[in-house]
């Protein structure tokens, strides 16, 4: 480890950043726009022209709106042209020193991304920002400080770590996805006190995400809402990767699971997944929201959101509910769905360990040999596949995985394209960690489930 790693804090979550010496050896980076990706070969000191057609197996577009779409687009467009790419101010001039000021950095399209976004998740009001991950990192201290308890899921996202860290509060972590503990956790926490005073907390927030985006399953949401009230407790919930992607209209776990979203108290997600654009959002009662408009410096002092990426939320929304006048929206995500689910199943008939849950479009294959992790990638990219490899500080040093992520836009053929060479890398590098079904009439077998 250099001496940048060593000084990296451990505390808290397994998703903590590091810092790496530049190196200058060739690597590859990934557009990940759409259903095909491009790879170029570059290194620290120029970019080449070589570039290599891929099937993207690494983008968050779940929907596929990030490629050019027919309803999106031109909308986004217009809104361009009329609004321009940016406001060049927040969304409260004078940071937030006087309520008199004009709202400069707030448009018509930013006030209807907001309703939008609240009818979309059945709250009372939202606000949105231009960056997801200050969406988590800005919210938490003004959410909760000193004298305030975090309990946290121990696989939480490092947005959230460091968000939670900056407050000021105290902070315990439960064993990822497990009520029994969370549970435990409170008791003793609430029984204790603040430290050294055994004062009670002023406040008490417990955080889970809807989807863990290194894990690929689903927050046991139902059972920790019923604990947070028993216990008087705030959830808090990140759907950056569930909201859009999973739930019979696309709202997410809450939909899923069949919570009501009245019952999470603070609702937290990004439009960098499903709606194919930038930044994330709060929602939750109007007193809430009010709260953070005057008091969060991600809303009083950063750039407002880029009208153009706004327009793009709200056609989304739009084409998920059927507002376009088309069902293209309940077709993207029963595809979404159905796609999950196949490839899934035919990962693990091949014999590879494969996390996460059903209708879940996050599905990591494990290595656990870091070793293996370059050899991966390079041989899915050699046959034009393009992978996400995740290894330490993201995950624990002997858990390397491959992330794949599905999508909408992903056809039939290129399905059974990705699976093949995923066997054929499998079988090349050994991390068949089961043993794998039968093929015969396999190939038959898996287009009659897409069909």
């Amino acid at each position: 480890l250099c001496k940048f790693q060593k000084a990296a804090p451990a505390i808290g979550s397994q998703n903590t950043e590091k810092h790496q010496r530049p190196t200058r050896k060739r690597r590859i980076t990934l557009s990940l726009s759409s259903a095909t990706a491009t790879a170029t070969a570059t290194s620290s000191s120029k970019r080449t022209t070589r570039i290599r057609r891929c099937l993207n197996l690494g983008s968050y577009s779940y929907l596929g709106f990030a490629a050019p779409d027919e309803y999106c687009t031109p909308r986004a467009t217009d809104s361009l042209n009329k609004y321009s790419p940016s406001t060049c101010s927040s969304r409260v001039d004078g940071g937030g020193f006087t309520i008199t000021v004009l709202p400069t950095g707030t448009t018509v399209l930013h006030k209807e991304l907001e309703k939008h976004v609240a009818n979309f998740l059945g709250k009372q009001d939202a606000i949105v920002f231009g960056m997801g991950y200050v969406t988590n990192s800005a919210i938490l201290p003004v959410l909760i400080g000193k004298g305030g308890l975090i309990i946290s899921d121990s696989l939480n996202h490092c947005s959230i770590v460091n968000g939670a860290r900056g407050s000021g509060a105290t902070i315990r972590v439960f064993q990822h996805n497990t009520p029994s503990h969370l549970e435990e956790v409170l008791r003793e926490q609430i029984s204790e006190g603040q430290p050294r005073t055994h004062r009670p907390w002023k406040k008490i927030v417990v955080i889970v995400e809807g989807i863990y985006s290194m894990e690929g399953d689903f927050c046991k949401l139902p059972e920790i809402v019923a604990i947070c009230k028993k216990y008087k407790a705030y959830t808090y919930l990140d759907e950056a990767h569930s909201i859009g992607a999973i739930g019979k209209t696309g709202r997410g776990v809450c939909e899923l699971l069949g919570v009501d979203p009245a019952d999470v108290d603070i609702m937290m997600g990004t439009f960098t997944k499903s709606f194919g654009s930038c930044g994330g959002y709060i929602a939750g009662s109007k007193e809430l929201i009010q709260y953070l408009k005057y008091t969060c410096p991600a809303h009083l002092y950063a750039t407002s959101m880029s009208p153009p990426a706004a327009e793009q939320i709200i056609s989304a929304i739009k084409v998920i509910l059927g507002e376009d006048g088309t069902s293209r929206g309940a077709q993207k995500l029963a595809r979404v769905r159905e796609n999950s689910n196949f490839f899934r199943s035919e990962l693990q008939k091949m014999g590879f360990e494969v996390l996460g849950d059903n209708d879940s479009p996050v599905m990591p294959i494990m290595l656990y040999n870091p070793a293996k992790i370059p050899a991966f990638s390079r041989e899915c990219l050699k046959r034009n596949v393009a992978v996400v490899v995740v290894s330490f500080p993201a995950t624990p040093l002997l858990l390397a995985r491959a992330r794949i992520c599905l999508s909408a836009s992903h056809t039939k053929e290129e399905l059974l394209k990705a699976l093949e060479v995923i066997s054929q890398v499998g079988d090349l590098l050994g991390i068949k960690y089961f043993g794998a079904e039968p093929k015969k009439h396999q190939q038959e077998e898996k287009m009659k489930k897409l069909e």
